[in-house]
């Protein structure tokens, strides 16, 4: 379970971000066109899964934003922005801001991958959404760099998510 704050006040996650080294674990996630996306829908391709709250907060809409414009540069890269939001919020929010470099994925059904991964959010006014983390996956399926952001009103560390893609 890992301790990070909104506003300064402890929440907790459901358990801990996959290790290092691990191989990714698979999910089953809404993407804005309905259908079902899974680990598989991206073999042979690096992975950064931008997973935040909510679509409709700063924090949130900026780290979209960021990744959409760093994705647009890399090869065989693709961005999964992973939320509880519908899919309808996630397409509009896209749609509105020109954003065509990311793949946004819904998790609103079960909240499964939040589960599995370790990082909804289990008190506190978020409860059942996502912790705002970054994950990193090779192209061999293999996570290669995790962030679990300590308050969650913070952007991740763009800088190491990427450099991770680059040094694997």
């Amino acid at each position: 379970m890992a301790h990070i704050t909104l506003g300064g006040n402890p929440v907790s996650t459901s358990g801990s971000l996959p290790k290092i080294g691990s191989s990714a674990i698979d999910f089953n996630l809404v993407a804005t066109d309905l259908s079902t996306k899974t680990l598989n829908d991206f073999k042979g391709s690096k992975l950064i899964l931008n997973i935040f709250p909510s679509i409709d907060t700063g924090t949130c809409a900026a780290s979209v934003r960021q990744f959409n414009q760093e994705a647009s540069e890399l090869e065989n890269t693709k961005v999964l922005c992973i939320s509880r939001d519908l899919p309808f919020a996630l397409k509009r929010f896209c749609g509105a801001e020109g954003l065509e470099d990311v793949i946004s994925l819904s998790d609103y059904k079960d909240g499964s991958f939040g589960k599995s991964y370790g990082l909804n959010f289990t008190n506190g006014p978020l409860d059942a959404l996502h912790s705002r983390c970054v994950v990193v996956i090779n192209e061999n399926g293999t996570i290669t760099h995790t962030e679990q952001v300590q308050e969650i009103a913070d952007e991740p560390n763009y800088k190491a998510a990427l450099e991770a893609l680059l040094n694997d």
